[in-house]
């Protein structure tokens, strides 16, 4: 216990912050890129609308259950707290880690596509790609390690203005006069093997921009006053992302028609050109690394609360909950940051890297709704300052969504199944080799 009071994490984050966190850790460049692939799969402006839609009543429900969750247990790391609560060590042990690889990868990729970026607008810089990214990744490790105040007000400030380029460059789609879409109509039944399978690749890479839409409940902890703020940012955050996501789709296919934006991994870009000429496309960069900027100070912030958390429950090293002057866990952040330097030169595809991460975050999710369930039953008198609405049944309809989600995403992606398969398989004597020294 006196460690525990020795490296407590600060309660110096509002309203504010859990928005503009929420905001900057789900909007990222997913969105100017995933709507090309989409319409290459889907090839239907209702179905492609109806999934965004769809992406967004799915964590609506779930915010639901995360505000209960977050407000009965609020501790740092988010849910795997909710899960081991609720069905021990070796499930709080093993969703642990999912969440954390999920959110740790991440940062090592936005600090390689904002170079990529970079160089675009700067040609000259081509051979410094790899310096330019590890620049990046010190110049946010240093930030943070100043402070939690700072990440925080850095996070509110990018956030806004990620805002104010989405919202500026969905109104210039909408003043385009230019040729109407015309719905394509397929002669084939949705049921069709083709179909199915390119709605779950569509939902799989959906439910991974809508990824971090829960980043709030990693600084639960540090809140001034979770009950309140964490329901409100919740609810509200994710409607705003939800309406940004649906109005940009909406308004790229109010410029170019379904096949064009098809044939484009930069929807985005040929919708700028469109717009404003040929170097349309400096806009679409600036506004994703607003959009990447914002994201990755969201993620150099959760991986090392995730990995405080599991530190503090003796599921990583003692020093793990080491906090500095400032409120950052200093040990988690430099772990966290030295994982996504390793990974700087090794990272995977966009596309991989978004399917695992909505693969990994399905079951996590799903995870936390049943624990929901559970500790209902079995710990009826926790304070619960938010009470889920209509449960149990949005509660069961989120884990059955996450349970077809999850059946879907195994049918079009195998490879990342085995990859899951395998990473649980190795968890489990790593976990008993854990429980043997914390119990020494």
């Amino acid at each position: 216990m006196s460690d525990y009071t020795k490296n407590q994490l600060k309660k110096s984050l509002g309203l504010s912050f859990n928005i503009a966190v929420l905001i900057g850790g789900t909007i990222g460049v997913g969105i100017l890129r995933t709507p090309g692939a989409i319409a290459g799969l889907l090839d239907n402006y209702w179905l492609i609308i109806a999934s965004w839609l769809f992406g967004g009543l799915f964590v609506l429900i779930g915010a639901n259950s995360y505000a209960e969750l977050a407000t009965m247990l609020p501790k740092a790391g988010g849910s795997y707290n909710y899960i081991k609560r609720a069905f021990g060590d070796y499930a709080g042990f093993l969703s642990g880690w999912f969440d954390y690889i999920t959110n740790a990868i991440p940062p090592a990729f936005y600090c390689i596509v904002i170079s990529e970026y970079i160089i675009i607008l700067f040609p000259n810089l081509a051979s410094f790609s790899t310096v330019i990214a590890i620049s990046l990744l010190l110049a946010f490790v240093l930030l943070h390690l100043s402070g939690v105040k700072n990440g925080s007000a850095f996070q509110q400030i990018t956030s806004f203005l990620k805002v104010i380029c989405f919202v500026c460059l969905v109104v210039a789609c909408f003043m385009y006069s230019g040729v109407k879409v015309p719905v394509i109509q397929k002669d084939n039944s949705f049921f069709q093997i083709g179909l199915l399978f390119g709605f779950f690749k569509s939902l799989q890479l959906i439910i991974g921009t809508y990824n971090g839409w829960n980043s709030v409940c990693f600084f639960a902890e540090e809140n001034d006053d979770p009950s309140k703020n964490i329901p409100k940012s919740l609810f509200s955050g994710v409607l705003l992302v939800v309406s940004i996501y649906v109005l940009v789709n909406l308004a790229f296919f109010h410029v170019l028609p379904i096949k064009e934006i098809a044939k484009t991994n930069l929807p985005a870009a040929e919708v700028a050109k469109v717009l404003f000429g040929e170097n349309g496309a400096v806009i679409v960069i600036v506004i994703s690394i607003f959009s990447l900027i914002s994201i990755l100070n969201a993620f150099m912030m959760i991986p090392p609360r995730i990995l405080f958390g599991l530190s503090r429950d003796g599921f990583f090293i003692e020093k793990g909950t080491s906090v500095n002057k400032g409120g950052t866990p200093i040990v988690a952040l430099l772990v966290s940051s030295l994982f996504s330097l390793l990974l700087i030169c090794f990272v995977g595809s966009f596309e991989v890297l978004f399917s695992f991460a909505a693969f990994t975050s399905v079951i996590v999710w799903g995870l936390a709704y049943f624990s929901l369930l559970r500790l209902r039953t079995t710990e009826p008198d926790l304070p619960r300052p938010y009470r889920s609405k209509f449960h149990p049944w949005l509660t069961i309809l989120a884990i059955l969504v996450s349970i077809a989600l999850l059946l879907g995403f195994i049918y079009s992606d195998p490879k990342g199944f085995v990859i899951i398969v395998l990473i649980t398989l190795v968890s489990y004597p790593l976990f008993l080799v854990l429980r043997k020294k914390k119990i020494k």
